[in-house]
């Protein structure tokens, strides 16, 4: 090896005396010790196009140096200024004869800047004076420049031909270029060809002194004027080889097509491998901004609204494809298309791009180490492969342009040349051959380990081909008679085979069944035997069964979820573990499907998180989803409501969560929900109005508004099934907003705040309505104003509230909102609930109000009780624990400090209102009532009990009821309940 390190620095050597010789024929004064020159020394070794560049147009290496190119990277658009002002010294040219003048005057500028500035990237690289990624971005905004200013150019000169593109309306068309791949992405290599669509927005003619030519025609033209300046070899070389197969219908399509028939096509013909390639899809040249707004109407092709497991079967497809031609190429020392390459990292990342994407925008970006970053993050993939696959991504692409930057040629092949390979390892900083190659090999291990677990199934899982499955497969799909289906469903574990094989047929023969495309039917081919496995495997299967088939029914016509259930064998096991407790949870998944994803992951299905990581969760989720799209907003909420309550159901039914966590968890969702609608609808009305002025009692209020939460959600007590009861206060001051374009009244300001909060918590999208809103609470009712300001509040509760009014006070407590306004409102609580008040008529107006309550909500049904409403149950507890609170708390002004009963009880307790053992035993009944309360909502079942349970807790109630709220109450000797 010895020789050949010999070899090649006289190589090096010999070609920088050759270069300084040029250098001091120009008659510069050239200095080879400084440090740009230093750099072009050393990039000699590694690359002959550099040194040959450098030698043959020393002028170009020297203003390299001069011009401190060489040590500075550009800014965003210096690439693109620097290449204007080459083409402003271009002659200028006659209209007559504009696009072959121009033609023929563009092409050297083009070539000679390309050089220049490919000749700049190398020495950059190569010298590790810039990294990988500003290598890539360097080299895409080489390439974005260089079409976008000649596409520019010829554009005016063949206007000045034919006359301006004009659609139907008379508004100016311009072409759109799109760049795929790694253009599109911003990745471009060294030696890459440029994969690019052209596009205009619509169809019309031209206008001007000729006769008028069509759009179409027009474009076409000009598409092929701007290949040639871009690709054409000339004798200055080329710029970049461009390749437009990519185009729909490829090359047996139209060169340039309007947005119409783009959309169209992709609507009705694009293929799976396209929306594969539009991921990389990015506005390179033209009209940017009518191509972003292409590239919008095209997403919903590329990007499903939902979790598209139903791609699964096409990507197994390109991975089987992948294999087949690494094997049939023998491509091993083919470091992007070989095994463990480049593609296997870029099918890693894109594959979870086009199944996720659609529900989680951020990875709708095309940059692969980005998408890698935020799978793991996300927690779709470990984040140690993450990080194996971006190291070897970047070792792979670094060596890809060592390789190309030789000598400006496409390869991707390991040399065979000793020389060769000592230069390539030197490049990527090895002493050796070997040692490069060892590292080399072990990250094409670990891409290769990693590609070859994508898309993998779970060959244990159920139905995974014993007998039972086998009898299954049978039950479903070949049985001819009930009795034979009946038979083997016994066989396999139900106890009631007649019941089951009822419920399959009449699965069977629902329309939406018989309606399934032959994709669709093979798949629940697949997936039924699998689920009657594992519902055999239940305590009650016949129960499991009919609930996963209700969900089926309503999931098929989507078929990638049965692709989710066959390809995810746990998400199956958790699916049949979850329906079979609960029935709320069956209905639930069937409304939201989406949420069938959340079985993947146990890790986090029964570990619901706290207040703070659902607002950094919410956050994230939102981070990508435009301001002003606000049903896309209200949808991200939604499911972001959705997938956390199902962690807290999931936890609740296993036990992991006790029933006092469970509404914790709850109250905090609907909190950070509440928290981010005020946000966003804040934003939204100060950008069109601007902001209102408010101040409360001298202090400056930062927004003047908060959202007070009542009854359960004020009290940390939320269920499943809970609405919200809000109230909306305001500190407006007279007078209009300030700094918006529109100002109105602050007060109406405000009004609209509450509107349209109300609005966003209420409407119904695709994913569901957030939570039902009860403002009735609010002072006056239904009858008074949506937003209260603040001293109106406390004037109404002051003056004008009715008892029941002060009772509901003590469930409520500030939720989201200006500080000032929230301690504010606090303040008013406590004066309000610390009035002295007459017992005689406090306890007159608490036992009428529940009395009033028991008739309007109780229906008395033979051997059954309302657990809530019924003498003795839930509701008694509250009502006594509000009535103690409003009469004590005068003297008692601690009592004002919780909300929730369990924490009053105890509260009572301690300032001596209640003895311990009554305190105690009323908060146990409490528990228990909500505990079964909360278990009938799981259950999909009433508040109504069989008769004689607990009967002992509610006389225990009605006992104590007697002893405080009574018209004459017993005597405390009389108290045996």
């Amino acid at each position: 090896m010895t020789g050949s390190r010999d070899a090649l620095t006289e190589k090096q050597q010999e070609h920088w005396t050759a270069f300084c010789q040029k250098a001091k024929a120009t008659g510069s004064t050239f200095d080879p010790e400084s440090e740009g020159a230093r750099l072009l020394n050393t990039a000699f070794a590694f690359s002959d196009f550099v040194a040959a560049g450098c030698i043959h147009q020393p002028n170009m290496a020297l203003d390299l140096i001069d011009s401190g190119d060489l040590l500075a990277p550009y800014d965003d658009d210096g690439m693109a200024r620097r290449l204007n002002s080459q083409f402003q010294t271009m002659a200028e040219t006659g209209p007559e004869a504009a696009v072959p003048s121009l033609l023929a005057a563009l092409k050297p500028v083009l070539r000679t800047f390309r050089r220049r500035e490919m000749v700049r990237i190398a020495v950059r690289d190569l010298t590790g004076f810039s990294d990988l990624d500003e290598t890539m971005a360097d080299l895409s905004a080489l390439a974005r420049a260089a079409i976008d200013g000649a596409l520019n150019l010829l554009y005016a000169g063949q206007c000045a031909v034919d006359g301006i593109p004009r659609d139907s309306h008379g508004t100016r068309q311009r072409l759109v270029v799109i760049g795929m791949g790694k253009l599109g992405a911003g990745e471009l290599n060294f030696s890459s060809d440029v994969d690019l669509i052209f596009t205009f927005p619509s169809g019309g003619q031209t206008e001007g002194d000729k006769a008028p030519v069509a759009n179409e025609a027009f474009f076409t033209r000009l598409c092929r004027h701007l290949i040639q300046a871009i690709g054409e070899t000339t004798t200055d070389g080329f710029v970049f080889r461009v390749d437009t197969r990519l185009r729909p219908y490829g090359d047996g399509g139209p060169l340039a097509m309007n947005f119409d028939h783009m959309e169209d096509y992709y609507q009705h013909q694009g293929r799976e491998w396209e929306r594969y390639a539009l991921i990389k899809a990015d506005v390179v040249a033209g009209d940017r901004k009518a191509g972003r707004e292409l590239l919008l109407r095209l997403r919903p092709f590329v990007y499903r609204r939902y979790l598209d497991f139903g791609v699964f079967e096409s990507l197994r497809e390109m991975k089987r494809k992948i294999s087949a031609e690494v094997r049939r190429k023998n491509l091993h020392d083919n470091i992007k298309l070989g095994s463990g390459g480049i593609r296997e990292i870029e099918f890693f990342g894109q594959m979870f791009q086009l199944i996720r994407g659609g529900v989680l925008p951020v990875l709708q970006k095309p940059a692969i180490q980005f998408v890698l970053a935020t799978l793991g993050r996300e927690g779709f993939v470990p984040p140690a492969v993450c990080r194996e696959l971006t190291d070897a991504y970047r070792f792979l692409r670094t060596a890809e342009h060592r390789l190309q930057e030789v000598d400006d040629r496409q390869t991707h092949a390991l040399p065979a040349d000793p020389g060769a390979r000592l230069r390539l390892a030197r490049s990527m900083g090895y002493d050796s051959w070997e040692s490069f190659r060892e590292i080399l090999d072990g990250h094409r291990r670990k891409v290769r380990i990693h590609f070859d677990g994508l898309l993998e199934t779970d060959s244990g899982s159920a139905g995974s081909g014993g007998r039972e499955a086998s009898g299954l497969v049978e039950a479903w799909s070949v049985a001819e008679s009930t009795d034979e289906r009946r038979r083997l469903l016994e066989a396999a574990g139900f106890p009631d085979g007649g019941a089951a094989a009822g419920l399959l047929r009449g699965f069977d023969a629902e329309p939406a069944t018989r309606a399934l495309s032959s994709a669709g039917r093979q798949r629940l081919e697949k997936l039924i035997p699998r689920l009657l496995e594992a519902a055999a495997g239940c305590d009650d299967p016949a129960t499991v069964l009919q609930r996963v088939l209700q969900l089926l029914k309503c999931i098929q016509q989507r078929t990638s979820y049965l692709s989710l259930l066959i390809e995810y064998p746990t998400a199956l096991t958790h699916l049949i573990r979850l329906v079979g407790a609960s029935p709320w949870i069956a209905a639930f998944l069937s409304r939201h499907p989406v949420l069938l994803d959340e079985l993947l992951d146990p890790r986090t299905l029964y570990a619901p998180p706290g207040p703070e990581a659902l607002r950094t969760e919410l956050e994230r989720k939102l981070a990508d989803v435009p301001e002003d799209d606000l049903e896309y907003q209200i949808e991200v909420l939604c499911i972001f409501r959705q997938v956390n309550t199902l962690k807290v159901a999931a936890s609740d039914i296993t036990s992991t969560l006790p029933l006092m966590k469970v509404s914790d968890h709850l109250t905090w969702i609907a909190e950070t929900i509440l928290d981010k609608v005020v946000e966003i609808s804040w934003n939204h009305l100060v950008q069109k109005h601007g902001r209102p002025t408010c101040t409360l009692d001298g202090q400056i209020c930062r927004r003047g508004f908060a959202v007070i939460g009542y009854g359960k959600l004020g009290g940390f007590e939320l269920g499943y099934r809970s609405d919200l009861d809000l109230v909306f206060l305001h500190a407006a001051d007279p007078g209009e907003t300030v700094g918006g374009p529109r100002p109105i009244d602050n007060a109406h300001f405000f009004a609209r705040l509450g509107q349209r909060v109300v609005h966003m918590l209420s409407t119904h999208t695709a994913a569901g309505m957030l939570y039902e809103v009860d403002m009735r609470l609010r002072p006056s009712g239904a009858s008074g104003l949506l937003v209260s300001q603040i001293k109106g509040f406390e004037d109404y509760q002051s003056n004008d509230a009715w008892t029941w009014e002060h009772q509901a006070l003590i469930r409520a407590r500030p939720i989201t909102g200006d500080a000032v306004l929230r301690e504010a409102f606090s303040a008013i609580r406590h004066q309000i609930l610390c009035r002295r008040r007459d017992p005689t008529s406090l306890k007159t107006d608490v036992r009428d109000m529940r009395e009033r309550m028991r008739e309007s909500r109780l229906e008395v049904q033979p051997d059954q009780i309302d657990i809530k409403e019924e003498a003795g149950a839930m509701v008694d507890i509250e009502f006594l624990v509000q009535y103690l609170v409003l009469q004590h708390a005068a003297d008692r002004p601690e009592l004002t400090r919780w909300t929730d009963n369990v924490r009053l009880l105890q509260a009572l307790a301690e300032t001596g209102i209640l003895d311990q053992t009554a305190a105690y035993r009323l908060r146990q009944a409490y528990l228990i009532y909500r505990a079964v309360a909360h278990r009938l909502n799981l259950q999909e079942q009433s508040n109504r009990i069989d008769s004689h349970r607990f009967e002992h807790l509610r006389k225990m109630v009605q006992h104590f009821w007697q002893r405080t709220l009574a018209a004459t109450p017993i005597r405390q000797s009389d108290d045996n309940p």
